[in-house]
C-alpha cells in the first residue's frame, strides 16, 4: 500500500475561488469590501513570511489589508491600544495578531481585547465558547483546514476513531471538538501520553500536531488510517519536514498530506473564508440596526433609545 498525497494546494484555490466569489456579491450588492488587519510584533522570519503570504492571498481575493508592524520593544499597552483602534473601524471586518508575541506582552489579554466579531482567528474565548457548545462562528483556521480536506477526500469521521497528537489551543482541543461534532471517537494525546505508538496505532485518523519533526513514523500508523500533518519544521539543512516521518508512514496510511503543500496552504484559505463571513455578519447586522432604529415604538422616544442601546450590545455578542 502506498498513500494517495491529499494535495492541500489544490483545495485551498478551490476555497479561495469561492472566497473570491462572495467578495465580489458583497462588493457588488453592499459596497462593502472585506476587510482583515494584521498585527505583526517583532522580528520572527517564520512569522513574516506567514504575514507575507496572507497579504497576498487577501489581495488575490479582493479584500482589503492592512498590517501594523511593531518593534519586538513595543509595549504591551501600545499594541492592545491599536487593537481597539481597529475594533473602531469599520473598514475592519477581521483582526489577526500574529502568534507568537514577545515574552513581555500578554498573548491572552491581546487577544481578549479583541471584538468578538472580528476574531478571525477564532481565539477570543467566547468564540472558543462557541465552538464547545457545537454552535461555532469562527472556527480556528487550521482545525478548519483539516476539515475540509478531509471533506475534500470524503472521509467520514463518523463512528471513527480520531486520534489527535497535541493538545494546543491552536489546533489540538478544537480539532477534538470539530471532530466530535461529526461524531467521531476521539482522543487526544500529549507529552504525558504514557505509550503514544499504542494510541496512534489504533487510529482510523491521525492529527499530528506537536512541532516535532519526523517524530510519527510509520511503524506508529495503522494500515489504511488517514494522516494529517500539522507540523511545519525546519531541519539543519534547510528543508522542511512534517511532524510525521512522510516517506515511512507512505506504506502504511491510506492517505497523507504532505509538508510543504498540505494543511499549510488550507490555514490561509480559512482566515480569508472566516475573514467573508464576518464582513458578511456585519452588512447584515447594519441593515437590521437600521431597520430597528427607525422602527416606531409605542413607549415613545426614550423607549426607542433603550431599545438602541439594548441592540447595541446584542449586537456585540450575537453572530
Amino acid at each position: 500500500m502506498v498513500a494517495k498525497v491529499i494535495d492541500g494546494s489544490a483545495v485551498s484555490l478551490q476555497v479561495r475561488a469561492r472566497c473570491k466569489g462572495r467578495v465580489d456579491r458583497l462588493r457588488s450588492e453592499r459596497g462593502i469590501t472585506p476587510g482583515l488587519a494584521v498585527i505583526l510584533v517583532g522580528d520572527d522570519p517564520a512569522s513574516r513570511v506567514y504575514v507575507r503570504n496572507k497579504g497576498c492571498a487577501c489581495a488575490a481575493a479582493g479584500f482589503h489589508s492592512e498590517q501594523y508592524d511593531f518593534p519586538g520593544s513595543s509595549s504591551e499597552a501600545e499594541v492592545l491600544e491599536w487593537v481597539r483602534r481597529l475594533n473602531a473601524d469599520p473598514r475592519i471586518h477581521g483582526i489577526l495578531v500574529q502568534l507568537p508575541l514577545p515574552g513581555h506582552i500578554s498573548g491572552d489579554r491581546v487577544l481578549r481585547e479583541i471584538a468578538p466579531e472580528k476574531d478571525v482567528d477564532g481565539f477570543h474565548p467566547f468564540n472558543v465558547g462557541l465552538l464547545a457548545i457545537g454552535n461555532p462562528r469562527f472556527t480556528p483556521c487550521t482545525p478548519a483546514g483539516v476539515m475540509a480536506l478531509l471533506d475534500s477526500e470524503a472521509v467520514n469521521p463518523e463512528g471513527r476513531h480520531a486520534v489527535i497528537v497535541g493538545r494546543s489551543n491552536i489546533v489540538g482541543k478544537p480539532m477534538a471538538r470539530l471532530l466530535l461534532q461529526r461524531n467521531a471517537t476521539v482522543s487526544v494525546c500529549h507529552s504525558r501520553t504514557l505509550d503514544l505508538a499504542a494510541m496512534t496505532r489504533q487510529a482510523d485518523v491521525l492529527v499530528i500536531a506537536i512541532g516535532r519533526p519526523k517524530m510519527v513514523t510509520g511503524n506508529m500508523v495503522k494500515r489504511g488510517a488517514v494522516v494529517v500533518d500539522v507540523g511545519i519544521n525546519r531541519l539543519p539543512d534547510g528543508k522542511l519536514a512534517g511532524d510525521a516521518d512522510f516517506d515511512s508512514v507512505l506504506g502504511y496510511a491510506s492517505r497523507i498530506t504532505p509538508v510543504p503543500g498540505g494543511v499549510g496552504p488550507m490555514t490561509i484559505a480559512m482566515l480569508l473564508q472566516n475573514t467573508v463571513s464576518a464582513a458578511e455578519h456585519s452588512a447584515t447586522m447594519a441593515c437590521e440596526e437600521g431597520s430597528a432604529v427607525q422602527r416606531p415604538t409605542p413607549q415613545g422616544q426614550g423607549a426607542g433609545r433603550t431599545a438602541r442601546h439594548g441592540f447595541k450590545l446584542w449586537r456585540r455578542y450575537r453572530f
